[in-house]
């Protein structure tokens, strides 16, 4: 989060708009898939890439911490299924080794920032 500011956004949330710098880096990494992977791996992982900051945005305008709890749970569960996916495939070698390297660095990130955030709202509850 953003010290010294009020938060009145999910925009303002360091963990969203990291979140978004990895949406950018999966869609960039997956223009060259091969074209049997277009609704396959393709388009999971970039689901998978689209759903952590859009349940960050959705959690965040809910009315309860609880409801935005839920909602960062799901966000964190999806870049455990982005993982497993960029996993995947590197494994099928459709990725280059540095880049595997750059999105693991920035899903460990960003899940980090979320377990963070997680368990500062709970300690609220």
């Amino acid at each position: 989060m953003i010290k010294d500011r009020k938060i009145t956004s999910h925009r303002d949330l360091i963990v969203w708009q990291k979140a978004m710098d990895l949406v950018n880096l999966i869609y960039a990494l997956s223009r060259n898939f091969p074209e049997s992977e277009r609704f396959g791996l393709l388009s999971q992982m970039r689901r998978s890439a689209v759903s952590v900051p859009s349940n960050i945005a959705e959690g965040r305008v809910r009315k309860t911490t609880k409801d935005f709890l839920q909602f960062l749970h799901v966000a964190s569960g999806s870049t455990a299924e982005l993982e497993t996916q960029v996993d995947i495939a590197f494994r099928q070698r459709f990725i280059q080794k540095a880049d595997y390297n750059k999105a693991m660095a920035l899903l460990s990130e960003v899940g980090k920032m979320l377990v963070s955030l997680i368990s500062s709202l709970n300690a609220k509850l």
